[in-house]
């Protein structure tokens, strides 16, 4: 195991039509890409991580609670992993390198595991896919650039209910992080 796959807050609520807080069509479109890409490094017995936004309802506590509407809040069909994925997580969820990782904030390394998991598995590379490009994708990608990983940013994996953040997010990842996209 020397790579790691995060799948960043690819539910229902961040991509199905009906989502609380949807990137709708470009996000939908990824079902494919992010499906066989998981799939592959499940086979390959590779790191893969589900990394899903998480928030009570009307937590006066949270910021983003002034920010966004309620969604990916906790027991609600909202938080399942959008389409197929969800079955591919469901029916390889027991293994020891698939993981389900609650996360409370933008970047999936904030006040969770994810850095001490890839630590002692002595990952290096990350390779990162979910919504929104350039919000819970691109903190993920700064904290992974502060803590040392090499980057993959897969760019038919990752989308936005806003294009120009997107784009700029996608120069970003390549000229500020050196991340690699492709």
């Amino acid at each position: 195991m020397d790579k790691a796959l995060v799948v960043i807050d690819y539910t229902n609520d961040f991509v199905a039509t009906d989502g609380a807080l949807t990137c709708g069509a470009p996000g939908q479109a990824l079902e494919p890409y992010i499906t066989k890409l998981t799939t592959q490094f499940i086979d390959d017995e590779q790191y893969v991580v589900f990394a899903c936004d998480l928030h009570e309802e009307q937590d006066p506590y949270h910021p983003e609670t002034a920010l966004f509407p309620p969604h990916n809040i906790r027991d609600t069909a909202g938080r399942k992993l959008y389409g197929r994925l969800q079955d591919v997580y469901e029916a390889h969820a027991t293994l020891s390198h698939v993981k389900w990782m609650d996360k409370t904030r933008y970047s999936s390394f904030a006040g969770t595991e994810l850095f001490i998991r890839l630590r002692e598995r002595g990952i290096q590379e990350l390779h990162l896919v979910g919504v929104c490009t350039d919000i819970c994708v691109l903190h993920t990608a700064v904290d992974a650039y502060n803590l040392g990983f090499r980057i993959i940013i897969h760019e038919q994996g990752v989308a936005s209910f806003n294009d120009a953040g997107h784009t700029w997010a996608l120069e970003h990842f390549k000229h500020s992080l050196g991340a690699t996209v492709k």
